[in-house]
């Protein structure tokens, strides 16, 4: 049987990262479908799944952050703490700017943001790259620096006073024909927020970062099998690098959609963020041992675990620990999904290959 036959008798047409990332979305369908049907209410609405993405965005980006790093084969458990630190230093330097109209202290606040987020990266990124560090012990510290220093800056909560800051926090996208009719007569659409609307950007950007660059496809490479990406060629370390220091920037920018979304920092800002980070990319498709992943897939596995916590909140269950129960049993059904279907994909594989070698 010639290779052409065999692919005609078992075809697939998905990769790994498809594959797993359509099952995140179906699975996300019918659950936010259940929700509706069951739950009716809120869901019904439009502003429901907004609210989602308004009261996620921050999540949804460093989620984004850990799938580059997890797909190249490393990891970052730094980019909560880093969100509590840009958010404490952002609100401390809104407050003590004294331009309380003008747009020049909410740029400088971007770029601080970004600037503490991109100085974590380059940071670890070096220590992991270059001095091939274990990516877990550096990223650990750099979550226990980032929340010293959060402390050191202030153990009491700061609350933004900054006018011109607060503002735009109260800017939304308003789209009426998403809407819905109150009791009262009263049209009232459906609004998104700004740091929603930089997740969504986010979203895109990496996906087309990860699909269509050469950067993209070196990160994948990398965590395919480090061995074969230097005999193709691939600048390992160079590649590693860059994927830690666009985590970095990513946690910098999740801190000020953070903070434009509940304009206050304390000691406690995103406080194991970075765990729901890691779990909703391993939802959504991310392999810990790297090399597959797809952001799309870590952007409804966010969403995924948004619509546990709505529900939850709005049943009789409403305590943590089921949140924590909920989290925990569907991270559990994902690796065992991922675990049995890979499985299998790869016993079709060797068995088309062993046809192929007696053929």
């Amino acid at each position: 049987m010639s290779v052409k036959q065999i692919g005609k008798t078992r075809r697939e047409p998905l990769t790994d990262s498809q594959l797993l990332m359509t099952i995140t979305i179906g699975i996300f369908a019918v659950m936010y479908a259940a929700a509706m049907i069951f739950m009716g209410g809120g869901f019904l609405r439009t502003q429901q799944f907004f609210d989602l993405l308004n009261d996620n965005a921050a999540l949804i980006i460093i989620s984004c952050a850990l799938t580059i790093v997890m797909i190249g084969g490393g990891i970052n458990i730094s980019v909560g703490g880093v969100i509590g630190l840009t958010v404490m230093a952002c609100a401390l330097y809104l407050n003590g700017t004294g331009i309380q109209d003008s747009t020049l202290g909410i740029v400088v606040t971007f770029l601080l943001a970004l600037g503490i987020g991109l100085a974590f990266g380059v940071l670890q990124g070096f220590l992991i790259s270059y001095l091939d560090i274990q990516p877990f012990i550096v990223t650990l510290a750099g979550m226990f620096l980032s929340r010293g220093l959060t402390t050191m800056l202030s153990v009491n909560p700061v609350k933004v006073t900054h006018e011109g800051f607060l503002a735009l926090v109260k800017n939304r996208l308003a789209i009426p024909w998403l809407g819905y009719t109150a009791k009262n007569g009263n049209l009232i659409p459906a609004k998104l927020e700004i740091g929603a609307i930089v997740a969504l950007v986010v979203v895109v950007l990496v996906y087309l970062m990860l699909r269509y660059m050469k950067l993209g496809r070196h990160i994948y490479a990398l965590g395919g099998n480090q061995q074969s990406a230097l005999m193709l060629g691939i600048n390992v370390k160079r590649t590693r690098f860059i994927s830690y220091v666009i985590s970095g920037l990513l946690s910098g920018l999740a801190g000020f959609v953070f903070l434009m979304h509940k304009p206050a920092g304390n000691a406690s800002v995103a406080m194991r963020s970075e765990m729901d980070a890691i779990a909703a990319s391993i939802i959504g498709g991310t392999l810990l041992t790297g090399g597959v992943g797809n952001v799309i897939g870590t952007f409804f596995g966010t969403m995924i675990l948004a619509t546990i916590q709505k529900i939850i909140a709005l049943s009789p269950l409403n305590e943590s620990w089921w949140q924590e129960m909920a989290n925990g049993a569907m991270l559990g059904l994902f690796i065992l999904l991922q675990s049995v279907i890979l499985g299998n994909r790869g016993k079709h594989r060797k068995a088309d290959l062993q046809t192929v070698q007696k053929g």
